[in-house]
């Protein structure tokens, strides 16, 4: 079964505060779930008109794990922390190559 990537880029943090609240409920419940950071921070080039965003890779053991991870109570709790208007940001979930 091939393993699965949780991309999180954020095009904009309005609100550094909730953002910090939302890291420290979400490591936790991602890492609890089976997931791996692999990579987390602003991007140190871009190319072909990317963005210097932050950006979050995180490797699960599977699609359905990633998704687990996404829908569990203590990823919940962090959206919760994170609220409605803090950051704008794009979360995929993708499947790797076997």
């Amino acid at each position: 079964m091939p393993k699965a990537y949780w991309i999180s880029a954020y095009r904009s943090i309005s609100n550094p505060d909730a953002l910090a609240q939302y890291a420290k409920f979400a490591g936790p419940a991602l890492t609890a779930a089976g997931g791996r950071f692999l990579a987390r921070g602003v991007a140190n080039a871009t190319k072909e008109d990317g963005l210097a965003q932050r950006t979050v890779l995180i490797e699960f053991d599977s699609v359905q794990a990633a998704l687990a991870a996404y829908e569990s109570e203590g990823y919940r709790e962090a959206l919760k922390a994170l609220g409605d208007n803090a950051a704008e940001r794009d979360i995929r979930i993708i499947e790797g190559l076997e």
